[in-house]
């Protein structure tokens, strides 16, 4: 007898009607995802024109975006980004407002077996994309000539989005069950029947998610001023394909012991970083693409000024919607559409607009940021207390000396403030000045220059750095009401992982093309070039891939995925049985926090691999669970 399961347990509604202008005059205007859903009609009505096929794709982007737009809490995972989430940021049964991430685990150990509502989103946005491809499919067969290439581009974005979900459970789970059709004749049912699904293979999943891929890119249009913000281009799925193949080479080469059954094989982890390096490098080379700004610096101000920030800080504002920089994105609506993002909530402090401070930067990435006179890391910062030792604003390489940051790569100021850094408060809308951070003096009255100023108010931070990265320089948006164009993968994302797989299938001294496309993003920085020690053979180039993955990506969601592929957990901190683990300390030279101590082998292997939740393996007997977590 088939048993009832639940492994979508969330309400979809069957249709989303947009209101206001029209679909593509609005989108070009704001984006797509930037108005309120109203109604809903009968499906006897619908599935008509190519303009309901349209609304049907809008919420099906409607019910992905909310699984991917707070990656950045991921970076808590890491070494270099402090992530307090959890339960607070994030609104508990509210998927627009971060219920997929509720209740997850940031931190850089045990936290693979909080993720339950994650698995259970990414099945509603996998039935919503099987529901679009369905419908439109049988569209297509009475459809009239003129509309069969927009119905196709609408099947080619919803098998886009079909796969993204997809990508991100193998990535977590490893093996997962496998929907390729819609599971109920009603979606809008909240306990979907889908039979007693066992988990697929992960190559199996792997491969149909490249078959989407491969789908999509043919069907798309290239990227143009004629792809409408908010939608899907020909370069965003070819992307997304190179960096599936790139993550299966990493697999594939490095092994993934606590997915059973998965095993090693050279041969197969060099054919996928091949095709890898030829998906990225048609992204990188055959569409006419640059990265923000042309990739050139920008403007930097003096120290303890914000007046002109380089160009990296700019692409992480609204000024960057619509950019050939971001390829695969979704679009937020701002103040009025209930479809603004977070991230001025949880990356500022109460100066800014009341915001929280949820994630903020831990005192290791600092020195991360190398020198522009070198090209290489500056003498390490040394943590200090100012109200204990006497020199510590002046002394050389302190970390509350503000002259310690001088001179770094440009990124440095667009990411992160430290002491006496200042940007621009906002309370109730409206501008309060510049705002001068200064750790432990929480809205304080202090005179810098003669000026007189309130410090920045947030005690979020406990590493003495707050970040700048996504955190809005004007005034008139609320906390909640930003309208960013959040960003999955970027070209010099793009660059970086091109670089990596051709590195890995170059036999030794890495191509020269790689190391220019590093180069290129490092120029944004201002840096030079990379010294001949750095691509003289295989590691020292990859080496000098995942610095620029940590200063280029932080706070995007990248370092954990990248960590568990490349399978260094225990070598970034420390291996099973440390009884002392790893301390991170602040900028005042006290210890923040303690990871690691004594983790057994057990716990290392549980943060490699998600567990499959427990609420769905109940329902479901044949839903098998991960080895390091039976």
């Amino acid at each position: 007898m088939k048993q009832r399961n639940t492994i979508i347990s969330i309400r979809i509604p069957v249709l989303i009607t947009l209101v206001g202008c029209m679909l593509l005059q609005t989108a070009c205007r704001k984006g797509l995802l930037d108005q309120d859903p109203t109604t809903e009609i009968l499906i006897s009505q619908y599935w008509k024109t190519e303009a309901d096929a349209t609304y049907a794709l809008m919420g099906a982007y409607a019910s992905v975006r909310p699984c991917f737009d707070r990656d950045y809490y991921f970076d808590g995972q890491g070494e270099y980004v402090r992530d307090r989430s959890g339960t607070n940021s994030a609104t508990n049964n509210n998927l627009r407002l971060g219920d997929a991430y509720y209740n997850g685990n940031y931190n850089p150990t045990g936290y693979g077996g909080s993720f339950d509502k994650m698995f259970k989103y990414l099945y509603g946005g996998v039935n919503r994309a099987n529901y679009v491809i369905d419908n439109v499919s049988n569209m297509l067969q009475t459809a009239d000539t003129s509309s069969i290439t927009n119905l196709e581009n609408i099947i080619g974005e919803a098998r886009l989005l079909r796969a993204l979900c997809y990508f991100k459970l193998i990535s977590m789970w490893g093996d997962v069950p496998f929907l390729s059709h819609t599971v109920s004749s009603n979606v809008d049912d909240a306990n979907l029947e889908i039979g007693d699904v066992s988990r697929m293979p992960i190559g199996q999943v792997k491969d149909s998610i490249i078959s989407d891929l491969t789908y999509a890119y043919n069907k798309l249009p290239a990227p143009s001023a004629n792809v409408a913000v908010g939608r899907m281009a020909k370069t965003a799925a070819l992307a997304l394909r190179g960096k599936v193949y790139l993550y299966w080479g990493s697999w594939k080469n490095k092994g993934w012991p606590e997915l059973e059954g998965f095993t090693q094989n050279a041969t197969e982890a060099t054919a996928a970083f091949t095709a890898a390096a030829a998906d990225l490098k048609k992204v990188a080379n055959d569409f006419g693409l640059t990265l923000y700004k042309g990739g050139e610096p920008g403007e930097i101000d003096t120290l303890g000024k914000a007046d002109k920030l380089p160009n990296y800080y700019y692409l992480f504002t609204p000024k960057a919607n619509g950019d050939p920089e971001n390829l695969l994105y979704f679009t937020h609506g701002g103040t009025g559409t209930s479809q603004g993002e977070e991230l001025m909530r949880d990356f500022a402090g109460r100066s800014h607009e009341g915001s929280q401070c949820w994630v903020s930067p831990r005192f290791e990435i600092a020195d991360r940021y190398q020198l522009l006179t070198t090209g290489d890391f500056a003498p390490k910062l040394v943590p200090l207390n100012p109200t204990t030792v006497a020199d510590a604003r002046t002394r050389v390489n302190s970390a509350v000396n503000p002259a310690s940051y001088a001179n770094r790569d440009y990124r440095c100021k667009s990411t992160i403030q430290w002491d006496y850094e200042v940007s621009l408060g906002m309370v109730s809308l409206a501008s309060t000045g510049m705002c001068p951070f200064i750790y432990k003096t929480w809205g304080a009255n202090v005179v810098i220059g003669g000026v007189k100023y309130i410090t920045y108010n947030t005690d979020g931070s406990n590493s003495g750095f707050v970040f700048r990265k996504f955190v809005r320089n004007y005034a008139g948006q609320g906390r909640s009401d930003g309208d960013y164009a959040w960003p999955v993968i970027r070209l010099a994302d793009v660059y970086l992982m091109y670089a990596e797989a051709a590195n890995e299938i170059s036999g030794g001294i890495p191509p020269a093309d790689a190391v220019d496309l590093v180069n290129r993003v490092r120029h944004r920085g201002n840096l030079p070039p990379l010294a001949a020690a750095k691509t003289d053979n295989h590691d020292h180039f990859f080496d000098a891939i995942e610095q620029e993955r940590i200063v280029e990506l932080i706070g995007e969601g990248q370092r954990s995925f990248d960590l568990r592929r490349w399978r260094v957990i225990e070598t970034k901190w420390v291996g099973p049985g440390n009884a002392a683990g790893v301390w991170r300390l602040d900028t005042w030279n006290t210890q923040a926090q303690r990871y690691f101590q004594n983790t057994s082998f057990r716990e290392y292997q549980q943060d490699y691999i998600f567990k499959i939740p427990q609420s769905e393996r109940d329902r479901n007997p044949n839903l098998t669970q991960n080895v390091p977590w039976r």
